[in-house]
């Protein structure tokens, strides 16, 4: 069981909280809530905090974005790509997992068979969350607590899930997840909570709590707050000239890892004004066509491929058609491994750099202390991107993207890790966009309910 009594860290204060064997938890919260410091003390990720008493379940299992991360590096320092001469696909997925044999029928649940002896670095983000998921649910464990373990799967992977976890609660198993959206409330949850301005505010059996719960989550005015009209004044690239000007053509477009084919004659038009939103199964190759597109694949020099008018491969620089989109994608959050302040990621979507490498001029940096602000973090603008939570650095890694405003904007799940009002305030914002022309969207997404009016075609992967 998880007990807790008088815990105090910096944004969070839990007076009393208990949760037992076989009770399914979900706890609630939006960005800045206080959630993200709680899972952290769950995880064992921070010390800093005090308390009069923090049991915790000695069987306890944790699924975290930032464990996630962790193995994400583990994996790059491991990388023998260079020393082997070809690809390393890092560390066999079957590694990961405990007692195949015993629990190949939840492997199936997750259609994970034909993973096993895929390596980590060729999963996509949706696959990763997978094997993580797999990791705990394989190791025996007596309690678990998964931070947003929807986040990044596919419908069909997240009915799967709810299916393992109300197993696992019938046999006795304690079961906390930490979500930041009400429609992730799982069906097989008893009890919910939800933290508000630092503090559990309400917790109970889930009959009994259900309206407050979903009323104060209502209640929590999101932090990305951006007016269209202060954008488009600063806009600095705006449309390309020319009343048909194309974005994107690919021609039977085809995309592999090794001998591992992703996807194959695909056919995409892009031109100015044509939303897009791309949706599919995990693994299907959603991400992957974005690499293609933003030139972070090895592949988009041999396809027939053309950005902007000009095929690729014809003596363009990666940086020249960079600096016409504004990017965001699991893949990016990843690799922002390097030091640097919220500020200076913010500004770095000005030179498309992964960290700041320029002097920023005086007037590029007040750009930058705007977008803080627009996100209600500008007192954040000189802490640690890496030291902020999930959520922050989401909503960080979004301002680098729009900073720019740029003809073309490639968000892939650009939402992962936010609140249901700051995911409505940002599809609200691209709505805006789309309607005063100022840029052309081409989204990837999971749910159902960010599939807006204004993408005028829809790319569906099998």
């Amino acid at each position: 069981m998880l007990t807790i009594t008088n815990l105090a860290t910096e944004g969070l204060r839990i007076e009393r909280f208990h949760a037992g064997p076989g009770e399914g938890w979900c706890l609630l919260g939006g960005n800045g809530s206080g959630i993200e410091q709680f899972c952290e003390v769950m995880a064992g990720e921070t010390t800093s905090y005090r308390a009069e008493l923090l049991r915790l379940p000695p069987g306890l299992g944790v699924l975290s974005f930032k464990g996630q991360q962790s193995i994400f590096e583990d994996e790059l320092r491991k990388d023998d790509t260079d020393f082997l001469g070809r690809l390393d696909p890092g560390t066999l997925a079957r590694a990961f997992l405990t007692g195949i044999e015993r629990h190949q029928s939840l492997i199936d649940h997750f259609a994970f068979a034909g993973l096993l002896d895929h390596g980590y670095r060729q999963l996509s983000s949706g696959q990763a969350r997978k094997l993580c998921l797999l990791q705990q649910l394989t190791r025996g464990v007596d309690f678990l607590v998964l931070e947003s373990p929807y986040e990044g799967l596919d419908q069909n992977s997240c009915r799967e899930l709810d299916r393992v976890l109300a197993g696992l609660r019938d046999q006795g198993l304690g079961i906390l997840v930490l979500i930041n959206n009400t429609g992730d409330i799982a069906p097989w949850c008893t009890h919910l909570g939800v933290f508000k301005d630092g503090a559990l505010a309400v917790r109970g059996a889930r009959a009994d709590v259900l309206a407050e719960v979903t009323a104060l989550m209502a209640s929590q005015p999101p932090l990305f707050q951006v007016s269209v009209e202060e954008v488009r004044s600063e806009q600095q690239l705006g449309w390309i000239t020319g009343p048909d000007a194309n974005l994107v053509t690919l021609r039977q477009g085809f995309a592999r890892y090794g001998e591992i084919e992703v996807f194959t004659g695909l056919d995409l038009t892009i031109n100015r004004g044509d939303h897009t939103l791309i949706t599919g199964p995990n693994g299907c190759g959603k991400s992957t066509l974005l690499q293609l597109l933003t030139g972070d694949h090895p592949l988009c020099y041999v396809n027939d491929l053309s950005l902007f008018g000009r095929r690729r491969g014809s003596g363009e620089s990666v940086w020249e058609l960079k600096r016409r989109m504004g990017i965001l994608s699991p893949d990016l959050h990843r690799n922002h491994r390097v030091a640097g302040s919220a500020l200076a990621i913010v500004v770095s979507g000005l030179f498309d750099t992964i960290g700041l490498y320029t002097r920023p001029t005086a007037a590029q940096q007040q750009l930058g202390r705007r977008w803080l602000q627009r996100l209600g973090l500008e007192h954040k603008a000189q802490q640690a991107f890496r030291q902020m939570s999930y959520g922050e650095q989401r909503l960080i890694l979004l301002a680098r993207a729009l900073i720019k405003t740029p003809p073309l904007l490639v968000l892939d799940e650009p939402t992962q890790g936010l609140d249901e009002r700051n995911r409505m305030a940002l599809l609200d914002f691209l709505a805006a966009i789309a309607r005063d022309q100022m840029a052309t969207i081409l989204y990837v997404s999971h749910r159902p309910d960010e599939y807006r009016d204004f993408f005028r075609q829809h790319v569906r992967f099998a």
